[in-house]
């Protein structure tokens, strides 16, 4: 089927780069994208057309690291540092997770949010619950959401209702994998949860079952400075965090580390060496006090650098707010510098939370021919001034001030699932 969208298209053929195409046209076939044009190409005046007049064609957004069932205690804990929130509040409320019925209501809900606010593709942690993990890959298929979701691998240091034998642990994972749909949108991605949450003979398993099964990988590092040392404590071989995930083989191309605030110079060269994707969090670094990451200097190291919510650290879901999330946070990290790194503009952000995180899913940077199409619609004319304004302001109001209602429509892989 072809389609032609009509609008202000807007995307991020590279970073810091915004392309902008007022009143263009963008030309789809069969969910993938031909082209753009300024004029409507006659070849394409009997194709059906999405007259989306005066509005902003944005790309939809790429959430690379969130904690889905997490969802329920969004905003609560925000006062307490990391491993203090874990024992208090998380590892409670993902306990809950047994329950298979209460899944089901939770992930359907959270599902239906994330498209509302334009987030088409994500990398998720489920809990370590293997039926409730399932139900989340069926929610996230039924919305139409692509990308990846983990059931979560946690054999100690966890609690008494969240803990795994280390034998049930690779008997789930592996029966969970066997169950997987190759054709389904949602895919699997190993998730052991960070090295504390895991045994060495559980992560040499994964490790095995990566290599096997050439599987994604995703975990989180270097977060938070009490985290690091226990982590130096439980494994005294290895001198830095990182390592604690390359022994085992979990540390490669496509392996997703989330937060990466306190990696130095020699931790972000082997991130860079192996080809592994940060995913960084400003929102949950603040609330818990963790600290802000050094952006500036992996992206003018060549770190491959994506956003992601990491709810319910993070208490903004909306990726329009963890765009703005990451470029205030840049600014935190330029004062503290004394003015010595540049911070991220908005152009940068919006690559960040687009562009970046689409490559990790196959796609060229921006609405490049080929891509699938996932995309955005707003409708921002009943803002104040809007008339008055260019549409680079418009977008840029927009990434901090737009929500759900704002978001006319959605389509993720070709189809419109909002709208």
């Amino acid at each position: 089927m072809k389609q032609v969208l009509h609008g202000h298209i807007i995307h991020a053929p590279e970073l810091g780069r915004l392309e902008i195409i007022e009143n263009g046209y963008m030309y789809v076939e069969d969910g993938r994208i031909c082209g753009l044009g300024q004029s409507l190409d006659p070849l394409w005046r009997d194709a059906e057309c999405c007259d989306y007049s005066d509005c902003l064609i944005m790309q939809a957004f790429c959430d690379m690291h969130l904690h889905a069932p997490q969802y329920p205690m969004l905003g609560m804990g925000m006062d307490l540092p990391l491993l203090d929130w874990l024992n208090t509040y998380t590892f409670k409320t993902e306990s809950r997770f047994k329950d298979v019925d209460y899944a089901r209501q939770v992930y359907r809900r959270l599902a239906q949010e994330l498209i509302a606010n334009g987030t088409t593709r994500v990398c998720a942690f489920s809990s370590l619950h293997l039926e409730s993990t399932r139900v989340l890959m069926e929610e996230f298929e039924r919305a139409g959401i692509c990308g990846y979701v983990g059931k979560v691998n946690m054999d100690r240091n966890g609690s008494p209702e969240l803990e795994e034998r280390t034998e049930d642990s690779i008997r789930d994972t592996i029966a969970w994998l066997d169950g997987c749909d190759p054709d389904a949108h949602i895919k699997p991605i190993l998730t052991p949860r960070f090295t504390p949450s895991c045994t060495d003979e559980l992560m040499a398993e994964l490790g095995s079952m990566a290599k096997a099964r050439g599987l994604r990988v995703q975990s989180h590092l270097s977060e938070n400075l009490s985290e690091i040392d226990w982590v130096g404590s439980l494994h005294p071989d290895c001198k830095q965090y990182w390592e604690t995930y390359e022994k085992y083989g979990l540390f490669g191309p496509y392996t997703v580390m989330a937060h990466c605030v306190h990696s130095d110079a020699r931790e972000l060269a082997a991130i860079k060496r192996n080809q592994v994707v940060v995913a960084h969090c400003p929102d949950s670094n603040i609330n818990l006090i963790s600290g802000v990451a050094p952006i500036r200097h992996m992206l003018d190291e060549g770190i491959w650098v994506t956003l992601g919510s990491d709810i319910a650290g993070g208490a903004i879901l909306p990726m329009m707010g963890v765009i703005a999330a990451a470029i205030r946070s840049s600014k935190v990290r330029r004062i503290s510098e004394q003015w010595h790194v540049d911070f991220l503009t908005v152009a940068e952000g919006y690559y960040l939370g687009t562009s970046s995180g689409a490559r990790y899913f196959g796609d060229k940077d921006g609405f490049a021919s080929g891509n699938s199409l996932h995309a955005i619609v707003v409708d921002d004319r009943d803002q104040v001034d809007t008339g008055r304004l260019s549409v680079r302001e418009r977008f840029e109001r927009s990434i901090y001030r737009a929500d759900a209602h704002d978001i006319k429509a959605v389509y993720s892989a070709g189809v419109r699932v909002k709208g």
